[in-house]
């Protein structure tokens, strides 16, 4: 799975700032929200010059994104000065946007250094996913989560509290998650930024619905991103542990706001992320009981 994520961030060039990018299988029902973070920020990555890492990017989401059509990213050199450049892309399908994004990229320096500390939890390697209770837990819950949960995927995700993910529970502020590329990518900067950037899509919406004692799996909630921001402290290796902080400080108005933190395994805080979701209770139906198949997300 993490040839075929690789293989989708190898976007093909059609012209001068003119990229195509395909979807992993067109049989979803929706393109997954962190593919086309990841295939936006290759597409700007590849018109700045080798000296120049991404350190932030604002990504608005417009419309559900066909899987089964190519996506074409149409990206605007806004600017190249002294030590940053900034990026804009627009991704469309059908002659429709689907998604913006402005990302800046900025010249290594050097600077005043702080962060804020890793909270204490089990190391991944204390946190078996296919252990007797993940297999429990599986067992009694409802087919769209049994489903996503055993999917074969390219980032392995190790919630500190699994049991969160699969059933309602007692409310709560926010939770932690290990996550990591299931095999080697190697050192280089700008494919580690847009894997972490797709992996930062996985889970961080669900932070909302914890607060409420549901998951996103729940057919009473319909949920969808709106918009996500993400800010690069450090570098990294997304295929070592990255432990990935997240909580909800506001849900207001069919809205939810959801902060994350990610760490290294030394402390190292090494990127930041915030986004703000549709989070909408609607009645149990058909209609709605597409949240139970994500990474599909229903209309907004």
């Amino acid at each position: 799975m993490i040839d075929d994520l690789l293989s989708i961030l190898d976007l093909e060039p059609l012209e001068h700032n003119l990229f195509r990018g395909r979807s992993f299988d067109p049989g979803w029902q929706r393109v997954f929200g962190g593919q086309v973070i990841g295939q936006s920020l290759v597409a700007a990555s590849r018109t700045v010059e080798p000296d120049r890492h991404v350190h932030s990017l604002h990504c608005y989401f417009l419309r559900l994104g066909d899987p089964a059509a190519p996506i074409i990213y149409e990206v605007e050199r806004v600017r190249d000065g002294g030590s940053f450049s900034t990026r804009r892309v627009v991704a469309t399908q059908h002659g429709r946007s689907i998604f913006v994004m402005s990302a800046s990229f900025h010249i290594r320096e050097e600077g005043f250094d702080h962060q804020i500390t890793m909270p204490d939890v089990p190391p991944p390697e204390d946190l078996p996913v296919d252990g007797p209770h993940t297999a429990a837990l599986l067992d009694g819950a409802p087919e769209g989560v049994r489903l996503y949960w055993e999917r074969l995927r390219p980032i392995e995700l190790r919630p500190v509290d699994l049991e969160g993910f699969f059933t309602r529970a007692e409310p709560r502020q926010g939770h932690a998650i290990w996550m990591r590329a299931k095999t080697s990518i190697g050192d280089d900067p700008v494919l580690n930024s847009c894997v972490l950037a797709y992996a930062s899509d996985l889970t961080l919406l669900d932070t909302t619905l914890l607060a409420h004692g549901r998951s996103a799996f729940d057919p009473s909630v319909q949920v969808a991103s709106l918009d996500h921001a993400m800010w690069f402290h450090r570098p990294f290796r997304i295929d070592d542990w990255l432990l990935y902080v997240e909580d909800s400080p506001s849900a207001h108005g069919a809205r939810g706001f959801n902060r994350g933190s990610l760490f290294d395994r030394r402390g190292v805080l090494v990127a930041s992320v915030a986004q703000e979701g549709l989070v909408r209770p609607v009645e149990a139906s058909a209609h709605n009981s597409l949240a139970l198949t994500r990474p599909s997300q229903p209309k907004k």
